[in-house]
């Protein structure tokens, strides 16, 4: 079998790391830009465009109403517990690599190496999405606020243009294939790539400023909507209360999960924070705390403007520009109000690139330095102190995708992806608390080793069930991938795999569990993601094109199943490995 897959690193092996001077980061943050990192990484796309669905719900999912309200409460309770445990561990172990480090001192190598594959869709994956939705507002703010008609062909991608008539018609044309890519989406993340090379603590400033604009515009919209709207009349507009009882309460709450991903974003930044043991968890806390009152006031002003049964019949479009649709209501006439809105939803959007950006690199940068990755991607830029390789490659690889992909798909994988990576960090404290008791703890999660950390990981597998059997799929396929890239390449060369006897180099049985399971991988891509599995069997025996596509993909799932057991067998055999 894989020899010490489930082997842990060594909490003082973890800590020794960051004596090395050659590859180590530049310390320079305090609490006040912990803080503000995790309010920069929260308040942003969620709040700006998730709000309209939570409230109003659609085809798959009913709508919270005014609940809305009690919607954002229980989604903060269930992110309150994993912040507590992301603030134990940031306290305790303060080094680049967030639940991955966290993981791989807990729960052992493999662990370790499926959540940093899996933080690929909260950081990276999630990012392409933010891209693609920060576009859309820059071209409406160019639009409402100066007039200027950025074209759709230089703003939308590929997929979305085929669905708005005449768009391919009037794009330029090369030997008769219309040219269309979401350009804008591309040079803010280029742009966001090259301030987080130049240095963490400018990234920090330009993040603080950021912060400061889209908490008074959202100051702005609150005080707006109340002298416009009588407190009296909002308070009509919230009954009923639950319009589709708790079931719409807690759909909200699985939708709003969105607007709260980021706070634990700030824990990667461990290294380069001069205090972290102290700074750490009162920035995770903090931001979380804050940006949790502005969400329930925001939505109580929302639900308090728009009344339900009107909400409810507003086009998808409009519900995805929320809080510029209920000025709209409000207010017709005040198009000035709208545009301060729009600039508010630009720079929040802004700012999750930012903080987000800066959180990707810093997970490859950890697994390099333990083997998993390429050691190029633990080069520290001898000038500006940071991880400039891995900084550049997740940039071109975040902005190419968001010049070409469309935003649907990606935010279930972002969901669904995070919430497992909570999962992990709150099961890890517990066995941390068994594990090694006398390890010092500068902040400790209240009432004991089970209380908390299990509520935290039982809540967040209670959203997780909320989400679409599409998210299931496409995640479990994500996981699959990522083992191919593990056996192929990670296993063999890791450092803890050295230290236990593992052949230095893959072997051809290696190669061959790693060829499997990304047949494995195709598969749960290839098959229909919207189907259960007696669907699935139906369409088996149909004959018609959805069978062919499930014939072929229950065939590449069995082919490489096989392929990924017998590899890993024969690959790893002590006649191999020592």
């Amino acid at each position: 079998m894989l020899k010490g897959i489930f082997r842990t690193k060594n909490l003082d092996d973890i800590l020794a790391a960051l004596g090395d001077q050659t590859n180590s980061l530049k310390r320079t943050l305090g609490p006040l830009n912990i803080t503000l990192l995790g309010i920069g990484a929260i308040i942003g796309a969620g709040i700006f465009a998730t709000v309209g669905t939570a409230a109003a719900g659609d085809a798959v999912r009913p709508g919270a109403g005014p609940s809305l309200m009690l919607s954002f409460c229980i989604t903060a309770v269930v992110c309150a517990f994993t912040a507590l445990c992301y603030a134990e561990m940031a306290a305790m172990v303060p080094i680049s690599g967030s639940a991955y480090t966290y993981s791989y001192a807990t729960m052992g190598e493999l662990v370790a190496w499926i959540i940093g594959w899996d933080l690929i869709l909260e950081y990276a994956i999630g990012n392409v999405a933010v891209a693609i939705s920060w576009a859309n507002y820059f071209r409406s703010l160019m639009h409402d606020a100066l007039g200027i008609d950025i074209p759709q062909w230089l703003s939308t991608d590929f997929r979305t243009a085929r669905k708005i008539p005449g768009l391919l018609e009037n794009a330029p044309h090369i030997l008769g294939i219309p040219i269309v890519f979401n350009l804008l989406a591309f040079a803010i993340v280029a742009l966001i790539t090259i301030v987080l090379v130049w240095g963490i603590k400018e990234s920090a400033e330009f993040n603080a400023v950021m912060v400061g604009v889209k908490i008074i515009v959202l100051l702005f919209f609150i005080g707006f909507l109340i002298y416009m709207v009588s407190p009296a009349q909002m308070a009509a507009n919230w009954h009923p209360f639950q319009p589709a009882g708790w079931g719409g309460t807690f759909a909200g709450a699985a939708v709003v999960f969105f607007a709260y991903i980021g706070f634990d974003a700030v824990s990667t930044v461990a290294e380069e924070t001069k205090n972290p043991a102290r700074d750490l968890p009162i920035g995770i806390i903090a931001s979380l705390v804050i940006c949790t009152v502005f969400y329930i006031v925001v939505a109580a002003v929302f639900t308090g403007v728009m009344p339900y049964n009107e909400l409810v019949h507003r086009l998808a479009t409009e519900q995805a520009e929320p809080l510029t649709m209920a000025l709209r209501h409000a207010a017709p006439n005040a198009r000035w109000a709208s545009a301060i809105v729009d600039l508010g939803s630009v720079v929040a959007h802004t700012a999750v690139l930012l903080v987000f950006q800066l959180g990707q690199p810093r997970i490859f940068f950890s697994m390099a330095r333990d083997g998993l990755l390429p050691p190029v991607f633990a080069k520290v830029h001898p000038k500006y102190k940071t991880p400039h390789v891995t900084t550049i490659l997740t940039g071109v690889i975040v902005g190419l995708f968001a010049a070409v992909m469309s935003i649907d798909e990606m935010v279930d994988l972002t969901n669904i992806g995070t919430l497992f990576a909570f999962v992990l960090v709150c099961i890890g404290i517990t066995i941390l608390r068994y594990k090694d008791p006398g390890r010092e703890r500068p902040f400790r999660v209240p009432f004991g080793a089970w209380l908390l950390p299990m509520m935290g990981a039982v809540s967040c597998v209670f959203l997780m069930y909320y989400l679409p059997p599409t998210s299931w799929w496409r995640f479990i396929a994500w996981l699959m991938l990522g083992l191919s890239i593990y056996l192929s390449y990670g296993y063999a060369r890791s450092v803890l795999g050295r230290n236990v006897g593992r052949h230095p180099f893959t072997t051809p049985g290696l190669k061959l569990a790693g060829l499997g399971f990304f047949l494995v991988a195709i598969g749960l891509f290839v098959i229909p993601h919207d189907a259960g599995f007696a669907d699935l069997y139906a369409k088996l025996t149909s004959g018609m094109e959805a069978g062919k596509r499930t014939i072929i993909a229950f065939g590449c799932i069995a082919l490489g199943l096989v392929m990924g057991i017998i590899g890993s067998l024969v690959g790893t055999s002590p006649s191999r490995d020592e």
